[in-house]
């Protein structure tokens, strides 16, 4: 029996992987600082790994972006755009243009976007999406993976290449011309794939880790012809190297006879997400193949429950032979932050029912020692009982008031006053705003000065006066640049606020928080995700105090910036001892209460950002009703106590809506703002099946690259929203949030922005 995880954070344990970044993107660190910052985590990452006593660890899991990126590059699909700033001395695309890719690049006369970023699966994490064109030619380019498997050896490290299969990374991506399958390229993609696997066989490998998680999901015929021609080709000689066909997020029962037929060596399978299909896949699995049981959560950071993880093992071995079984973690852990030994500040009760990377590490190795001789850990498997069991009776879970007023809830809680059209034209008597009324997504900058402001008063160095009257300041200076740059409903800029999903929950009841349990999101971007451990309810008002002092400050509306109930919950830890939508629930009240107090202040326009929505989506078709239904009914719950004058907004971002777009118009906020620059307006082909009847603010500009977008090319993305909107229903704003941006090259973007929608005003595109 062998032990192996499936991927590691990559971040560093206290984000050094993001500090190196941001230095070279800004020219404070070299290349060669930075590739040797990225050598340093990957050994220490590996040394963790050997000292928890692991069989095999994953090579190539490790990114200085995204996994997805690293596979564009090493299979030779880099965008034709990108070719002008390719070293024509170079075999592989240099980092500096890997970074392009990410980010975009907007220098020395040279203007080329970033490439498409959207979640990975029902995750926070988001991917650079692979572009596929007709007739593309693909190249192996493998020193990445090569080059890392070298550094194992050094360590002793038994290493288990980690790449991404050929069918799943082109569902992955999207085709840039009309009229073109992208699984017409499988005859030229195929072969590269061969030749990685026989380099791989040169290093002495004996698995190969090839993650195909699109297996969990509904596949087609023409998906399913495609993973039997890919395995039967690239199976063929392998001369002793092992594919493990590996699953997560889902259950892959349903495709098993598909997975059954192909010449792979192994199947991984997630049992913490859905532990009901081992029963299938033990009686439809070869025996003679290896199976790997993803006993411990990747996705969660709650104790492993030994007792039930150990049941599943025993199953499992009651009808397979042991030297074909793995333990496994259910998916990478890049989903959840480092090491518990640092939080030492978090109350002693809770810390026992947590696990991070490193402790789960040492689960995986600890599952397989209890089921080979549980008598000499017996210690330890009773003391993993009774935390398992303080957790579930612990007082500190529940609030007999919050159960209650669930328990109270009608269906006329969930309704606005009047229908949209009604509202709309109370609304637009309100506030008198223009055609193409424009705005942004919430945030403004987070300055260095804002950061360091906010971490001098929370080591209590500065008074709550002297904080308080710096980010009145800063407030104030983002009014004045909003009425100069002439948008027409503005926000205060949240300079108080840390993050969209911690700031409220660290103001709300039944949550707890970490000082470094960090996780990436996308590039160096990193969140730290609050940790929802009982009933939730909200002590006191949240952010009506701000808001209101930003309205005072201008003639124009100021918008209330709440983040909704879904999002909260899907960018939490939440707790599993009950259904999500009970928890979901309780948070949609506290929101509601909020809403409500921002109304009373006076606040006429609020905004619920649910930018999450799509990503809690089930992978599997037949169960997405009932999350949507829950999480629907959250939203119309959080946001339906205003009247009809009161504008409700909500933010959605990289998100495929084609699939939900009617649910999306069940929520009936007035205003819903996506996602739309990077794939330029290509997720308004929802709306034109289905007319969407509230207004819709798509994005025109990229907001997660650095670049500045023309006057041009702003008016062009809107002219093409005019095709598929009704000029009445048109916002303009940007993708997303402005807090990872630099004040300069905002305001230059924002004056592009409303000089472009003054432009389309003037033309009388009404």
């Amino acid at each position: 029996m062998k032990t192996h995880i499936l991927g590691y954070p990559r971040i560093g344990s206290k984000r050094e992987l993001k500090h190196a970044c941001e230095k070279y993107w800004s020219g404070r660190i070299s290349k060669d600082e930075l590739l040797e910052e990225g050598r340093k985590i990957r050994e220490s990452n590996w040394r963790a790994q050997l000292d928890a006593g692991l069989d095999f660890s994953p090579v190539n899991d490790f990114s200085f972006y995204d996994q997805v990126l690293d596979m564009i590059v090493m299979i030779g699909a880099v965008p034709g755009r990108y070719q002008e700033i390719i070293d024509k001395d170079s075999k592989a695309p240099g980092l500096d243009v890997y970074f392009a890719m990410a980010r975009g690049k907007q220098e020395n006369g040279i203007d080329i976007p970033a490439m498409e970023m959207t979640k990975w699966f029902d995750t926070n994490y988001h991917y650079i999406v692979p572009e596929f064109v007709q007739d593309q030619k693909f190249q192996l380019n493998a020193e990445k993976i090569l080059s890392e498997l070298e550094e194992t050896k050094k360590l002793g490290v038994n290493p288990k290449p980690v790449i991404i299969g050929p069918v799943s990374m082109l569902l992955l991506g999207k085709e840039k011309e009309n009229d073109f399958d992208k699984f017409e390229l499988l005859s030229e993609l195929l072969p590269v794939y061969r030749k990685l696997i026989h380099k791989l066989r040169e290093n002495g490998i004996e698995w190969i880790q090839v993650d195909e998680p699109y297996l969990v999901t509904d596949l087609s015929e023409e998906e399913k012809e495609a993973y039997r021609s890919s395995y039967s080709e690239l199976t063929k000689e392998l001369d002793g190297i092992k594919l493990m066909l590996t699953t997560y997020f889902d259950d892959v029962s349903k495709n098993i006879d598909l997975v059954s037929s192909l010449p792979s060596h192994g199947l991984h399978i997630d049992l913490s997400r859905a532990p009901d299909q081992l029963d299938v896949i033990l009686g439809k699995w070869p025996k003679e193949k290896c199976l790997s049981l993803g006993v411990v959560n990747g996705r969660n950071i709650w104790k492993n429950n030994i007792e039930n993880s150990l049941a599943l093992i025993k199953n499992a071995s009651g009808q397979w032979d042991d030297d074909k079984l793995f333990i496994a973690t259910s998916c990478s852990l890049l989903h959840v932050p480092y090491d518990l030994r640092l939080e030492k500040k978090l109350s002693s009760e809770i810390r026992d029912w947590l696990s991070f990377a490193q402790q789960k590490l040492q689960e995986v190795v600890f599952l397989k020692q209890a089921f080979l001789d549980p008598g000499k850990v017996q210690e330890e498997l009773d003391a993993n009982k009774t935390s398992i069991q303080s957790r579930l009776e612990s007082k500190v879970l529940h609030q007999p008031k919050v159960r209650d007023r669930v328990a109270k809830l009608t269906s006329d809680d969930y309704k606005r006053g009047s229908e949209f059209a009604i509202r709309k034209k109370l609304q637009k008597e309100m506030l008198g705003l223009p055609m193409f009324p424009t705005t942004t997504i919430g945030s403004f900058p987070q300055t260095k000065e804002v950061r360091k402001w906010r971490s001098r008063f929370k080591r209590n160095k500065v008074s709550v006066e002297e904080y308080e009257k710096f980010i009145l300041e800063e407030t104030k200076q983002a009014i004045r640049k909003q009425e100069n740059i002439g948008l027409d409903v503005l926000v205060h800029g949240e300079f108080e606020r840390n993050d969209m999903v911690e700031y409220f929950g660290e103001q709300l009841d039944g949550f707890t928080f970490t000082r470094y349990a960090w996780v990436q999101s996308y590039g160096s971007r990193c969140v730290k995700p609050p940790i929802i451990f009982g009933d939730i309810s909200r002590p006191k008002p949240m952010t009506v105090d701000w808001t209101t002092k930003a309205q005072n400050m201008t003639d124009r509306p100021v918008k209330g910036m709440l983040t909704g109930p879904v999002t909260i919950l899907q960018w939490s830890f939440v707790r599993d001892d009950q259904p999500r939508s009970e928890t979901a629930t309780q948070i949609a009240l506290a929101i509601r209460d909020e809403v409500s107090d921002l109304e009373s202040a006076g606040v006429k326009i609020i905004q619920v950002d649910e930018p999450a929505l799509r990503e809690g989506l089930p992978l599997s078709k037949e169960n997405r009703k009932q999350y949507l239904d829950w999480a629907i009914d959250c939203f119309r719950l959080a946001t339906s106590s205003v009247k009809d004058e009161t504008q409700i907004h909500t933010h959605m971002c990289y998100s495929e809506f084609n699939d939900i777009i009617e649910h999306i118009a069940l929520m009936d906020a007035d205003v819903i703002t996506i996602e739309c620059s990077r794939s330029q307006m290509e997720l308004l082909d929802a709306f034109i099946q289905f007319r969407y009847p509230n207004d819709i603010g798509p994005g025109v500009y990229d907001i997660h690259s650095p670049r500045v977008p023309s006057i041009k090319e702003v008016t062009v993305l809107l002219e093409k929203a005019l095709e598929v909107l009704a000029p009445d229903q048109l916002w303009v704003n940007p993708d997303c949030g402005l807090k990872t941006r630099k004040w300069e090259e905002t305001e230059k973007s924002l004056l592009a922005m409303v000089d472009a929608a003054n432009e389309v005003r003037n033309r009388g595109s009404v």
